[in-house]
């Protein structure tokens, strides 16, 4: 069975933390996986593994420190977060078929406007040229998983510049607007899902190419 899709819209993202941890607690084998597509109000959000000088300046947007891994990262209007409550055993998954998993969706959808993205394996998330698109952050508690990825869309840009964004000083950010992809959010938000779900039902590697169109 393919993972429930949920549109959720704005939600604040402790919220969405805590409703994701408590669906985690309390499903089992038979639990219905899901993928939930929404955004958060601003926040920059500080991974297991965060440094605090990866953040230059704290201004009026909260921090959060999360289970997720990595380092710190924002969020805001105009991403798509992507969060996936998987039973990592049900689709034979490790974390880094699950990370290669979602960077390919990621490429995948660019593809489909004839961008051409990239993954780094020393650096997880989507890159077109040397400017970063998507960040990934996973939590892996008992093969199930939960957190997932964020997709530029259509945002303000301008809080990147005050953290190192991953970990990363002057890590250069970009976004589908800037690239020229002019479909709404909620176009793409439904083509990230179908480019998920298309590739976790079709594991072998030499098939994770195809992706869906606009």
């Amino acid at each position: 069975m393919q993972p429930l899709v949920k549109h959720l819209g704005m939600i604040d993202y402790q919220n969405a933390w805590q409703e994701m941890r408590q669906f985690t607690d309390v499903r089992n084998a038979a639990t219905r996986d899901e993928i939930w597509l929404l955004q958060h109000p601003p926040v920059y959000t500080q991974g297991l593994a965060g440094k605090p000088e990866h953040l230059l300046h704290a201004g009026n947007i909260p921090i959060i420190r999360t289970d997720r891994g990595g380092q710190i990262t924002y969020h805001g209007p105009g991403q798509i977060i992507a969060y996936l409550l998987l039973d990592m055993r049900r689709w034979k998954l490790n974390v880094r078929g699950l990370v290669r998993l979602m960077e390919q969706a990621v490429i995948n959808l660019l593809a489909s406007f004839d961008i051409s993205a990239q993954g780094r394996a020393e650096a997880p998330g989507v890159y077109v040229g040397d400017e970063k698109i998507a960040s990934l952050g996973l939590k892996i508690r008992s093969g199930y998983c939960y957190h997932g990825l964020a997709f530029n869309v259509n945002m303000d840009l301008a809080p990147f510049s005050s953290i190192n964004p991953c970990g990363f000083s002057g890590l250069r950010i970009t976004q589908a607007k800037n690239l020229g992809i002019e479909v709404s959010q909620t176009r793409l938000e439904t083509l990230l899902a179908q480019n998920l779900i298309y590739l976790l039902q079709q594991q072998e590697p030499e098939k994770i190419t195809r992706s869906c169109k606009p």
